[in-house]
């Protein structure tokens, strides 16, 4: 690797990527691609190689499922004390290996180091959170049918597979597999191709902590062959697949010819709408830090800030200022506030929307174009803020990126109507004093979410998920969703 990134490795980092070409890891060993194949994969913030990883055909990854398959029954016939356990005591492997994991995936998602390693505690919550949840299942339940003894028994599924994204590599994969794994499923993990090193890690890491062989399991390669045949595989139980809508179509289509529940987590072009009544100069911080928090490359994001009319040019000022203060830098420099988009085409498209979005109409308030590092050939861009009628393309379509789009609102009725109209409907969020106004705005937005004077909120215990073109099939953090890992038999004898 080179050391172009001018920042010193943990000496287990720099021994982890030493390992390159990494293989996948499935069945509690190395499972390397027959042929050979392997992807590059690339720090964004320098533009160097990290390592190499194996890229799976089909037939690897329909060997993975059956691996997977195989497993369950042990896993799923240990009691839940002996499961929960177990999971425990990854939780705590992971924790103690934080700044590892931490340094792992900034290298590789370009995340701020802070941030990655708050994504890496958030695996830890989420998996101890859902194991004590497990432990308080009742997993028989007696039904009150005059003439019958009747009751249902919940069990697990069997393997599960899940396809995630390179935004939150390591935090998504807690959030998915912590209820699956709880329940008594195995995992069949696919991360993104840009991003599988902190997928790959874990797997190690759980082979050294004693949990069984074939129950998390981690398969690396490309999104067009080996994620569709994940999607396509006959034998999976149930899938995860959190990205695009695009690619979200594509595997929902796969599980419904194949009749496999699947749940879809996907994009967003979220709203904050901002009453006149609030403290303007807070505010402004609240969400120039939300769209620039990863890049902006966070689903759930602000995108679209609606202002009252009466506090607009204020509240413009005030981003101004704050964007321009924003230190651009390599995740590893502590001086920095914003890291790299995560690969070129990713940096090609933000740039392509900001000048679709003016051709268009829109007026560039503040930054916009490249950015650029000293010495460092990453994906840089500026933070920006761009401003005009609703219709345009960069209002409409999601970015993924540190760009916000801005419009006034004269009324309540206005700001509503307007957060609504979108295709999409997974987060919005409303800012005001007035209590009784804040939940009638909240409650009135279509979304999946709506928070009060706060954005990008996840308290585990609270579902989080999609409508419309932002996700299906149920959310995530809550007690709901284990229940979702858990299928139903219903029992009855006559009498």
């Amino acid at each position: 690797m080179s050391v172009a990134t001018q920042h010193t490795l943990l000496p287990e980092v720099q021994s982890f990527l030493d390992q390159s070409p990494l293989a996948s890891f499935v069945g509690g060993k190395a499972f390397p691609s027959e042929q050979g194949n392997v992807l590059a994969t690339i720090d964004p913030g320098s533009g160097d190689q990290l390592a190499e990883i194996h890229d799976l055909n089909s037939a690897e990854i329909d060997r993975a499922v059956e691996i997977a398959n195989e497993a369950f029954p042990a896993w799923a016939g240990l009691s839940q004390e002996e499961r929960s356990s177990i999971l425990l005591k990854l939780a705590d492997a992971v924790e103690s290996h934080k700044t590892i994991i931490a340094q792992i995936e900034a290298l590789d998602a370009g995340k701020i180091e802070a941030q990655a390693a708050g994504d890496v505690q958030n695996f830890v919550d989420t998996m101890r959170y859902f194991v004590g949840l497990s432990d308080q299942v009742e997993k028989r339940t007696k039904l009150d049918v005059p003439g019958h003894d009747a009751y249902t028994v919940k069990q697990p599924w069997g393997a599960c597979a899940f396809i995630f994204p390179w935004n939150f590599p390591f935090l998504l994969i807690g959030w998915g597999i912590s209820p699956a794994l709880a329940a008594g499923n195995t995992v069949v993990i696919k991360p993104a191709e840009d991003t599988s090193l902190s997928a790959i890690y874990l797997a190690q890491l759980a082979k050294e902590v004693g949990v069984p062989d074939g129950v998390i399991n981690v398969v690396t390669g490309r999104g067009a062959t080996a994620g569709a045949a994940l999607t396509n595989n006959t034998q999976i139980k149930r899938m995860s697949f959190t990205g695009s809508p695009e690619v979200g179509r594509l595997v929902g289509e796969s599980c419904g010819r194949n009749l496999v529940p699947v749940k879809l987590e996907l994009g967003g072009k979220g709203a904050a709408v901002v009453f006149d009544d609030v403290d303007v100069k807070a505010t402004a911080q609240a969400l120039v830090g939300a769209i620039t928090f990863h890049t902006g490359q966070v689903c759930c994001d602000a995108t679209r800030w609606l202002i009252h009319e009466n506090i607009y040019d204020e509240f413009v000022s005030e981003c101004k200022q704050l964007m321009e203060k924003v230190r651009i830098g390599h995740p590893l420099d502590p001086n920095s506030d914003m890291g790299p988009v995560v690969n070129p085409k990713q940096r090609e498209r933000v740039l392509g929307y900001q000048e679709k979005g003016t051709a268009g109409g829109a007026q560039c308030l503040c930054g916009g174009g490249p950015a650029t590092v000293d010495g460092l050939n990453g994906n840089y861009v500026k933070p920006t803020l761009l401003a005009g009628p609703l219709d345009n393309v960069a209002a409409r379509e999601e970015i993924f990126g540190p760009v916000a789009y801005l419009a006034k609102f004269s009324n309540e009725a206005d700001a509503i109507a307007k957060a609504n109209d979108t295709d999409y409907g997974l987060a919005n969020s409303v800012w005001t004093t007035d209590a009784e106004r804040a939940n009638r705005v909240a409650e009135a937005m279509i979304a999946g979410n709506s928070w009060i004077n706060a954005h990008n909120v996840f308290a585990h215990g609270v579902p989080y998920g999609g409508v419309k073109k932002s996700g299906m099939g149920g959310g995530v953090l809550s007690p709901e969703t284990l229940m979702d890992y858990y299928r139903s038999t219903s029992v009855v004898r006559p009498l």
